[in-house]
């Protein structure tokens, strides 16, 4: 199965990061429902600035770890070099 780590944009312009296996119903999720972060129900909306495709959810998990705890310089890095 396919699992997605990604970088969301919040409307207050903090990051969020994440991981799933359906990344469109997931970024609806976030802006939309009622169930899902609290972080971004509160920062809505949120756009979508990078993602990641994994082959296993263990591989995903680790690199939404690493990304987490980096500081917010470096993620903008990373999404610079993505474009």
């Amino acid at each position: 199965m396919t699992h997605y780590v990604y970088i969301l944009e919040c409307a207050d312009k903090t990051f969020y990061v994440g991981c799933t296996n359906n990344l469109a119903k997931r970024i609806k999720q976030h802006n939309n429902s009622k169930s899902g972060a609290h972080y971004t129900k509160i920062r809505r909306p949120v756009k979508l600035k990078y993602s990641e495709i994994f082959t296993n959810l263990r591989d995903a998990r680790k690199r939404e770890v690493e990304i987490k705890r980096w500081k917010r310089e470096k993620k903008i890095e990373l999404i610079s070099q993505s474009k």
